[in-house]
């Protein structure tokens, strides 16, 4: 007889007894295989009948089950996030999600607001540190008054003066281009003489698309650079044929895009041909004149660092008039060499007048000596 210690289902601390044949080794065996068992159960003996029962209701397993039994290990994925679902998740997008939605827009709000809030402060400062030279109202009440009479060189023979006023639109526009372009590095007079024989030529796109590089330098000497200038404007023409069906560009960046043409130019182009304001039109003039009234705040190396100064207190309203008041004004007292401060209604006011330093006195040439003997 052998006994074993089987678990049973009645009670974890009772023990329990199988006696009879050994061969019956699981529960899986019939009837008549387990005829010969009995089962004690602590104090209670089990029939046959009651035995089999016993085997099919217990949580007995047999040894044979036991040795068959794997280890597996389960792999637990993550739930997905509901801002991360894409379209092949359950149909859903994560920008449709009402949550995704929800942040999104919470984000786009708080951005746009901390956005706002950093502009406006910034606006506030500009405001409270924003620099004006001193009198300057004064100072252009005082130039208007010199520039009355208007009658400058600009005033008769600037670029509004070189055009055919009763031209087509895109006709007149081109030849304010063409008179800007030749007016660099060049005085209003040649300027003028030179426009003047190119409108009697025929001032058109297809025109001088269809004149020679020689005969259009003998129409426009002796402007200044002007065999460069013969090469930027047939160059000119044909992006203008091919690009702006004749007519000169609409926008401030494609004008510069023009050989030939700069920042000045363009911006005196969009305001004379097209009437846009879209800056202060600074040459050579008015680069020089706003450093000596000191409009500049520093000392600026170039036309375009005075017109991006001019432009950060200037009001808007009188860039326009700038250019022909300042180039007017430089051409009769404020001249590059030996300006007439004594003439000036700014003596007073103008840095440059009132430092003695800054007056160009004539330097006589030194006395010569005798020659009285060799050099030793």
């Amino acid at each position: 007889m052998m006994a074993r210690v089987l678990r049973s289902s009645l009670t974890k601390s009772q023990p329990v007894g199988l006696t009879g044949n050994s061969n019956c080794t699981s529960h899986e065996n019939t009837k008549s295989q387990v005829q010969d068992i009995s089962l004690c159960v602590g104090n209670t003996m089990l029939t046959p009948n009651k035995l089999s029962k016993h085997l099919q209701s217990s949580s007995y397993i047999a040894p044979a089950k036991k040795l068959a039994r794997r280890c597996v290990q389960i792999k637990y994925e993550e739930e997905p996030k509901i801002d991360r679902l894409s379209s092949n998740q359950n149909g859903i997008h994560s920008d449709t999600h009402p949550q995704a939605i929800n942040r999104n827009s919470n984000d786009e709000y708080n951005h746009c607001a901390g956005t706002k809030k950093l502009k406006m402060e910034d606006e506030e400062k500009a405001l409270q540190s924003r620099w004006e030279p001193p009198h300057w109202q004064e100072v252009l009440k005082n130039i208007r008054q010199m520039r009355a009479a208007r009658d400058a060189p600009v005033d008769s023979m600037g670029a509004q003066k070189c055009t055919d006023v009763d031209a087509q639109p895109e006709i007149y526009r081109f030849q304010v281009l063409v008179s800007l372009m030749l007016s660099s590095q060049t005085k209003d007079q040649v300027t003028h003489a030179a426009m003047a024989k190119l409108r009697a030529h025929g001032l058109t796109v297809d025109n001088i698309l269809a004149t020679d590089p020689d005969t259009l330098g003998q129409l426009i000497h002796p402007v200044g650079f002007w065999k460069k200038k013969v090469v930027y404007i047939k160059k000119t023409c044909e992006i203008l044929r091919k690009y702006y069906g004749g007519d000169i560009p609409p926008t401030l960046k494609d004008m510069c895009k023009l050989p030939g043409v700069g920042p000045k130019m363009a911006h005196l182009c969009m305001d004379i041909g097209w009437g846009k304001l879209t800056g202060i039109g600074v040459d050579t003039h008015v680069h020089r004149i706003s450093n000596r009234l000191g409009w500049t705040g520093r000392d600026t190396k170039t036309p375009e660092e005075t017109r991006i100064a001019l432009e950060s207190w200037m009001p808007e309203e009188i860039w326009s008039d700038t250019n022909l008041l300042m180039v007017g004004f430089g051409q009769q007292i404020c001249l590059p060499v030996g300006p007439k401060c004594s003439q000036c209604l700014n003596a007073t006011l103008c840095p440059f007048g009132i430092n003695p330093l800054s007056k160009s006195p004539k330097i006589n040439s030194p006395l010569k000596l005798p020659v009285t003997g060799k050099a030793c």
